[in-house]
């Protein structure tokens, strides 16, 4: 099977919209959450969020499209966008690219639900006459695939993975395994979601997974730390183009990562709570550094889900200790959910970015908010705390996604080297 490389990389987060600047403050440890204003004079009991401020869907998708487009969909166009030039590929069908040998592999969480939320209203204030036909095709998770192989003329195989909070990194590793096999030249794959509703807010508070830290936002999200007391909701979309190596040579096209491996496994264990001893987690990551060749040796960095609830932390750190032995304490760990917050299915296209970000520059992102009562002693790995760290040694870095339902996948990249 040939090699597979990504070659092109688009983001749209809290912490900025393209990869340059979401990288600068990542390393500089800034934070994207802060006061979710329109929540204040509500009973919601978190009023925080991770929010895209400065979004221009008109600009992103044009004004005609953007009136027909949940703001999910609008994120995964303008990202999708962002990665295609990215790779060098051409802004119009010139025929330099096979479009039928293009595919597009971007899921989200929960779609459209602030689309369904506002048309449910209209149903119950105004009545069914004044509910939009394009309701169905707007909040549908399969939209944004669907948008953006419309965008780019893509007639290769598209798919929506609904996989949770997991998305991202299935769509990158099914990619991946597409390609591989021969059945694509390249695949544009990742997550997206724009989740910011007052209903998913009351859904996630009163099964108590939200912190509550709405005094100091920005100290809010606390994966591993000592203190923390759930995650924050946060929006955005990751993507990045995966393509087969001896296709990106041919084209001349920057290379910025390669994947050598992917894992995806089940915990078959609860709807929402994580194996309490990691075995989902463990057996993903194991499949995904054996499908890659190497030993637990072999990884330098690992990009941790870790969303800063209590048992989905301990579970993950339980797993990652139980597969690197004695060694789990060398290996860097990073939780980008620190600075983001959690942005659902657009979280694991976000992380695989700033993990390629971290091999490029030979830098460990910090995982900030360790100081009020430190890292979880129980955690037990090197979380690089609060300061970014030089670290030009990094070549390998395992990437981990998990989502509700017991749904785990792991990808792991390496520096390009010719």
């Amino acid at each position: 099977m040939g090699r597979v490389v990504i070659t092109g990389m688009g983001v749209i987060t809290p912490l900025g919209q393209d990869p340059e600047t979401l990288w600068r403050n990542i390393a500089a440890g800034k934070s994207g959450i802060t006061a979710w204003q329109e929540m204040e004079h509500t009973a919601h009991k978190t009023k925080i969020a991770g929010i895209v401020r400065g979004f221009d869907p008109v600009f992103a998708v044009g004004a005609k499209e953007a009136r027909r487009m949940d703001r999910f969909c609008q994120f995964a166009v303008a990202a999708s966008r962002q990665a295609w030039l990215d790779a060098g590929l051409p802004a119009e069908p010139d025929g330099s690219v096979d479009l039928e040998r293009t595919g597009v592999y971007i899921g989200s969480g929960v779609g459209g639900i602030s689309t369904f939320a506002e048309n449910q209203n209209v149903l119950t204030g105004r009545g069914p006459g004044r509910v939009s036909p394009a309701v169905v095709p707007m909040m549908i998770a399969n939209m944004a695939a669907a948008q953006v192989s419309i965008m780019l003329g893509a007639l290769g195989p598209a798919m929506a993975p609904v996989t949770a909070c997991s998305i991202g990194n299935t769509a990158i590793g099914e990619a991946f395994k597409l390609i591989q096999r021969g059945s694509a030249d390249l695949v544009v794959a990742g997550g997206s979601e724009a989740a910011l509703s007052e209903l998913a807010l009351a859904g996630f508070g009163n099964a108590a997974a939200l912190s509550r830290r709405n005094a100091e936002p920005e100290r809010a999200s606390r994966p591993f730390a000592a203190s923390r007391d759930g995650f924050v909701m946060s929006e955005g979309a990751g993507i990045v183009v995966v393509e087969d190596l001896e296709h990106a040579l041919r084209r001349g096209a920057r290379i910025h990562a390669e994947i050598i491996g992917y894992g995806a496994t089940s915990d078959a264990y609860h709807m929402v709570a994580p194996d309490p001893d990691g075995n989902g987690a463990f057996r993903a990551m194991k499949l995904a550094v054996a499908d890659a060749g190497l030993t637990p040796r072999d990884i330098d960095i690992i990009s941790a889900h870790a969303t800063g609830t209590e048992l989905g932390d301990a579970a993950e750190a339980a797993a990652v200790k139980r597969l690197f032995g004695g060694g789990a304490g060398r290996i860097l760990v990073t939780a980008s959910k620190s600075a983001l917050g959690h942005m659902l299915g657009a979280a694991g296209g976000v992380e695989a970015v700033v993990l390629i970000k971290a091999l490029q520059e030979g830098i460990a992102p910090p995982t900030i908010n360790q100081d009020e009562g430190g890292t979880d002693p129980d955690i037990g790995l090197d979380l690089v705390p609060n300061t970014a760290r030089s670290a030009p040694w990094l070549r390998i870095g395992l990437s981990n996604s998990f989502g509700f339902g017991g749904h785990n996948a792991v990808i792991v990249l390496r520096k390009y080297e010719d």
